[in-house]
């Protein structure tokens, strides 16, 4: 016997952090990664946009459900994930340059990261959740910033930070509150429980 009771489950989302979790935690998965106008699904529900964490709940909803119409009685997780220092969002770096700037302005101060995920099938909701962990970064030097440009390379632009904690993003940072997991991307507790819950794993 296996902890995993279900289908695999299909994952809407194309994120590396986000699938070696799951399968680390024993979840089977499949990969379909949803295409949508994130703005657009926005404008469409601006009450529930107007806030990060409602944003990344709302994005993570739109997701599930644009995977799901592709996967009939599969059941389909959704994720997203937001950044605001203050009350200014960001999203994923274009550039190198476009990075530069969002670090600078991301020193010496303490940003929010909003992880939201949602469990759809067959257009249902069956679960949702949103976690939120705050990170403090060291003042830092133009030098220190180049040399960590230079180590990290084009995945600033991969993460709507411009790092990646498990690599050489750390350096960074001062502080860290919140969940590891959420910092990925995956609020990961809460989604075991539900799976436990729901008899997808054993209780």
């Amino acid at each position: 016997m296996t902890l995993w009771q279900a289908q695999p489950l299909v994952l809407a989302s194309k994120s590396a952090p986000r699938r070696a979790l799951l399968e680390a935690a024993g979840v089977p998965l499949e990969i379909d990664p949803a295409d949508i106008d994130e703005r657009a699904a926005e404008a469409a529900s601006p009450k529930e946009a107007a806030t990060p964490d409602g944003a990344a709940l709302l994005l993570a909803r739109a997701k599930a459900f644009e995977t799901a119409k592709r996967n009939k009685g599969k059941t389909v997780l959704g994720a997203d994930q937001t950044l605001a220092l203050g009350n200014e969002r960001f999203s994923k770096p274009k550039s190198i340059e476009a990075a530069r700037a969002q670090l600078r302005k991301f020193s010496g101060k303490t940003h929010a990261l909003h992880s939201g995920i949602a469990l759809v099938r067959d257009g249902t909701v069956l679960f949702e959740t949103v976690s939120s962990a705050h990170l403090t970064m060291h003042k830092f030097s133009d030098a220190f910033l180049d040399a960590y440009l230079d180590d990290a390379g084009d995945r600033v632009m991969q993460s709507v930070g411009a790092y990646q904690l498990e690599s050489v993003g750390v350096n960074l940072f001062e502080k860290i509150e919140g969940d590891h997991f959420t910092i990925l991307g995956m609020p990961l507790m809460p989604l075991l429980a539900y799976f436990r819950k729901s008899g997808m794993m054993v209780p």
